[in-house]
């Protein structure tokens, strides 16, 4: 009730100085321990509370956040963001999207409680470290931990929008450093849970430690091309770094390759992508976007061909159609797109057509920023993985690098496998695919 009036406040001085605007606000209560050669290195409880504030008047924008609550700070607030839309250029677009009503999600399936103690947190996190510290080839293990928090949005707007969403998100992590002789591997695993209640430590220093054996005795392999599949993180990673090609943003600024690329077939046309914000099993779980605007599922590739860009209400405005519920912002950043949780079809093949022959299967890839290049495709990673046969594992491979053009693989896949997998942080929905031809050096 305290954030409802402090909104109404703020808004009703965006009013009065006769512009319109809408009001972020994000809280946030966590808890972070983290342990180190069996003792409690980190304890820490952390509270988040900012504004961010957008008001647009006379076509032009203008921004500004506050971190403090009183009645001055988010005065000074109000007064900053219009003071920095007379400095604004001109935007013809961009508009306080004209949303009403209330919106608010269900804090019993997205907020679940439990009721376990902090010497329980503490006792979890500290036998996750020491038994997997304890297994064999283990020299340390440089970082473990768990987090339990709870984040808020709140958007209200001059057009009368009151939204709210509230989720939890728990997570395990620990990564162990391995070595024999003169080998060495750091591998580990993450797994999340929206209650610590559903957290398993036993599984996660599985994980970690069948990582570290399984590359413990990686090596190169002959520079050449080989059929491809990623693991189901790294193959959200790859789709994640190339999700500009979706964005109308991207397409304003003259930055989407795919901008003049609608209806025309742009991958396999066994392939279908949409944008899922209402998969409730998902992290990138989204009742509404940035503006308030209510989701819902985006077809994005179907059947190969592009089917559309997603728009917040600016970029919609541009280019003559309708938002899709996709804006994005924080309360210190400008309105911009973003997809919610991505979700790729099942195809029809299944593991005996996925994984028959020789493949490469690959569990790591490294420098995925750096190595990429949205706007043409390019990429070029280090990775790790496997050589594979049928399934079944041939060689460890470490010390390589893929290479290719991320359009062009889209139109080179030869498999797209009939289960549907999370990625360890549940942000994307996929099954495995299988990519042809793709550029191994060794």
């Amino acid at each position: 009730m305290i954030l409802e009036e402090s909104a109404a406040v703020v808004l009703e001085r965006v009013r009065k100085a006769g512009a319109e605007g809408d009001l972020i606000i994000d809280e946030g209560d966590s808890l972070t321990l983290k342990t180190r050669e069996g003792e409690l290195e980190e304890h820490k409880v952390s509270s988040l509370l900012i504004f961010g504030l957008r008001v647009v008047k006379d076509n032009r924008v203008g921004t500004a956040y506050s971190e403090a609550s009183d009645n001055d700070a988010l005065k000074s607030m109000v007064d900053q963001a219009l003071l920095n839309a007379t400095f604004a250029k001109v935007e013809q677009d961009e508009k306080i999207a004209a949303n009403t009503g209330e919106i608010r999600t269900d804090d019993e399936l997205l907020c679940p409680s439990d009721s376990p103690t902090i010497d329980d947190k503490i006792l979890f996190v500290q036998s996750m470290e020491n038994e997997l510290a304890a297994k064999d080839k283990i020299k340390n293990v440089p970082s473990n931990g768990l987090s339990d928090g709870i984040d808020q949005r709140h958007v209200f707007t001059t057009s009368g929008l009151r939204a709210s969403t509230k989720q939890r998100h728990c997570s395990a992590a620990s990564f162990a450093l391995m070595e024999e002789g003169e080998k060495n591997v750091m591998e580990g695993s993450v797994k999340v849970s929206r209650q610590f209640s559903d957290l398993n430590y036993q599984e996660v220093i599985e994980d970690a430690y069948e990582r570290c054996q399984g590359l413990l005795d990686g090596t190169a392999i002959p520079t050449k091309h080989y059929d491809v599949i990623f693991d189901e993180d790294n193959q959200t990673a790859l789709f994640g770094i190339f999700t500009s090609m979706f964005s109308a943003q991207s397409a304003k600024d003259g930055v989407n390759p795919m901008r003049d690329k609608l209806g025309e077939k742009v991958a396999d046309r066994r392939l279908n992508i949409s944008d899922q914000p209402l998969l409730t099993d998902g992290f990138g779980y989204a009742l509404f976007d940035a503006e308030g605007t209510a989701t819902r599922a985006t077809p994005l590739i179907v059947e190969g061909q592009l089917q559309t860009l997603v728009h917040n209400s600016a970029t919609a405005a541009h280019f003559n159609t309708t938002t899709t519920g996709h804006a994005s912002r924080s309360p210190k950043s400008n309105l911009g797109v973003s997809l919610h949780q991505m979700r790729i079809d099942k195809g029809a093949d299944n593991p005996s057509t996925l994984f028959a022959g020789k493949y490469l299967l690959i569990t790591d890839l490294s420098g995925l920023h750096s190595g990429a290049n949205p706007i043409s495709g390019q990429f070029s990673f280090g990775a790790s993985g496997f050589l594979m046969k049928d399934s079944k594992r041939i060689q460890p491979v470490r010390n390589i690098t893929v290479a290719g053009n991320f359009y062009d693989m889209l139109k080179k896949i030869s498999a797209i496998g009939d289960e549907l997998y999370w990625d360890q942080y549940r942000g994307a929905l996929m099954p495995h695919i299988r990519f042809s031809d793709v550029a191994i050096s060794g």
